[in-house]
């Protein structure tokens, strides 16, 4: 038997891609499936973005491009931060990576070790967590409630910093809640943590272009007294439909750019040429299909709530963010992951148990409404059918 290192024990999982494989397997023995579990959009790619990708490999970019990615495309990413955030970056602090979690993963490594503590919101995007662990530092939870809009409370947040935490990762539009915090709790958060010049933050806002009901994004890099402290992280797969290309970036302070340089260089050499070309065009490209795709979201949004608070034992706020619904199922006396097998084996609907997304999440399911509306309300008719 090998003898692998005691790290390797500490590794999670993302449980969507799990049920992906139960209900691929049951479909392909002939059970109908309406998949509400995988969390990325159902719409292509717009045609622009794949004939830029195209032309790329016809033209011969075929090789290795710079560890940070190609300088069209950084300086194509500071260029649209400035266009929508009114923020001035340098793109040469900008790192083209493929897709969200090697941000993660590198945020982690660089700040985790035994001794250390990093706070993560919880329930949320299980891969903060496993990351965590894996560093070696100890991972405290923040929760993120129901009561609140599943935004979290900057006060509460706060309280657990404590002299050993070296990094917060924040997530808003958040999934698998779908919450979107409002700036008033940023900008108590900010406040507080000028009583903690050490502690770094994370800011994943890969959904921070699907928002509802006029809400505006806010983003961390209006806050100029943390800059030299806070990690973006962004990308193509969701905004634009591009979960299979896996491209994705992250803007660094200067003073450790270096080091997640190396940590790529160490780790993946690069992001494929093409995909990179084919980002550039999304950036500069028509947003058409961006803001149908976040419209056609908004009507399933509206109709996913509706329906999930029609079935028995169920309730649902409304997601400000994302594509995700996230019911309070306590009401059927069922736990998260008995409700997620039960559903997926006799009803033929596959959505992911809350628990998969931390403790927090017991009582809860997450749907994800990147499915056609018809589906969504077949998927709810053999949802309550099952479970009378």
């Amino acid at each position: 038997m090998p003898i692998l290192a005691d790290r390797m024990s500490q590794l999670g999982t993302e449980t969507a891609f799990e049920v992906l494989a139960r209900a691929n397997a049951l479909a392909a023995a002939g059970k109908s499936i309406i998949n509400l579990g995988i969390g990325q959009p159902d719409f292509k790619t717009p045609g622009h973005i794949v004939e830029a990708g195209i032309k790329a490999m016809r033209d011969g970019h075929h090789g290795y491009t710079p560890a940070a990615g190609i300088p069209q495309l950084r300086e194509g990413v500071a260029a649209d931060l400035k266009k929508r955030h009114g923020v001035e970056v340098d793109p040469n602090l900008i790192m083209i990576m493929p897709g969200g979690k090697p941000t993660m993963f590198f945020a982690c490594l660089m700040f985790g070790q035994p001794g250390a503590e990093i706070l993560y919101p919880n329930p949320g995007f299980p891969i903060y967590e496993s990351s965590v662990k894996f560093s070696g530092a100890t991972p405290v939870p923040y929760r993120l409630s129901e009561a609140n809009g599943f935004a979290f409370s900057a006060e509460e947040l706060l309280s657990k910093i404590t002299r050993n935490t070296r990094l917060i990762i924040l997530n808003s539009p958040a999934n698998p809640t779908g919450g979107a915090v409002p700036k008033e709790e940023f900008d108590a958060l900010v406040a507080g943590l000028a009583d903690w010049p050490d502690v770094m933050v994370m800011s994943d806002e890969i959904y921070g272009q699907m928002l509802y009901d006029g809400r505006v994004h806010t983003t961390l890099l209006s806050y100029p007294e943390i800059r030299d402290r806070l990690i973006l992280l962004d990308g193509w797969s969701k905004t634009y439909a591009m979960t299979g290309w896996r491209l994705g970036y992250s803007l660094w302070p200067k003073d450790i750019f270096g080091h997640a340089e190396k940590l790529a260089v160490n780790c993946h050499s690069c992001v494929n040429a093409p995909t990179q070309f084919a980002g550039l065009a999304a950036l500069t490209g028509p947003q058409d299909a961006v803001h149908s795709m976040v419209k056609a979201f908004d009507e399933r949004r509206r109709v996913i709530v509706s329906e999930l608070n029609q079935i028995p034992g169920f309730r649902c706020v409304e997601p400000g963010g994302a594509f995700y619904a996230f019911p309070n199922i306590e009401g059927t006396g069922m736990t998260s992951k008995a409700l997620q097998t039960k559903l997926l084996e006799e009803a033929g609907v596959a959505v992911i148990a809350g628990t998969s997304f931390g403790a927090y999440g017991e009582g809860y399911l997450r749907f994800s409404y990147a499915n056609s509306t018809e589906n969504i309300r077949e998927a709810i008719q053999r949802i309550k059918a099952c479970l009378s």
